[in-house]
């Protein structure tokens, strides 16, 4: 990685680390859409497994375990996943959710072919370059069972905040000391090369609101 895109990641960390130690549980305990969305999905495909990318403080993969699924949720912030492991043991949900600090930047810890799906809200889109992207993609393909779902969601190039604050290249921005990779279709349609693209539903969320795809892609049997 470029020196400088190492520092760039390395202070949305920091960045993310504090943001969770001033703000526990910022998003609430309520599902995020795309994870309600998600869970239908994956139930309808007969999941039983389902592996979180940038699972924070957890409300999602709370609330896959709370739908009867055994989640593994992943984050680089120790801090989220401290939050996300005492309210998983609060509700009696321990059993069903393990958490592991992880950088997606890094191969997943897991083996192949041992979840049957994979859910990620808004976790592409951070601060990832185009190619840390697809190899990330690759992972979850790698750790995917044959028919395995993956559901993602990403803001987009028609977000009001593309093309504004703090450009770091690469479709990247920052606001507020968040940066965010913005999506065109070329890359949603490139991530999709070698999956069956179930679905490209466009979502808005959030204060501005934020304007997101939800992706579903299916890996072939």
């Amino acid at each position: 990685m470029p020196e400088q895109d190492l520092e760039l990641a390395e202070a949305q960390r920091a960045h993310w680390q504090q943001t969770y130690t001033v703000h526990p549980g910022m998003y609430g305990d309520e599902p995020s859409a795309p994870a309600v969305h998600a869970a239908d999905v994956f139930r309808a495909a007969g999941a039983e497994q389902v592996l979180e990318l940038g699972s924070g403080h957890g409300r999602d993969a709370l609330y896959f375990a709370r739908r009867g699924f055994t989640v593994t949720a992943t984050d680089f912030s120790p801090v989220g996943l401290d939050q996300l492991r005492d309210a998983a043991s609060h509700l009696g949900l321990g059993a069903a959710v393990d958490t592991t600090v992880h950088d997606v930047r890094e191969k997943l810890p897991l083996s192949d072919a041992s979840v049957d799906a994979v859910f990620a809200h808004m976790l592409l889109c951070m601060t990832l370059s185009t190619e840390e992207i697809r190899v990330l993609v690759g992972e979850v393909r790698r750790v995917l069972r044959p028919g395995g779902t993956f559901v993602y969601t990403a803001r987009h190039t028609g977000d009001a905040h593309y093309g504004t604050g703090i450009a770091h290249g690469d479709d990247i921005f920052e606001h507020g000391g968040f940066a965010v990779h913005f999506f065109d279709r070329a890359l949603v349609n490139a991530l999709a090369d070698g999956w069956r693209l179930d679905e490209m539903h466009a979502f808005e969320e959030g204060e501005l609101p934020r304007r997101l795809w939800r992706v579903t892609q299916t890996l072939p049997g």
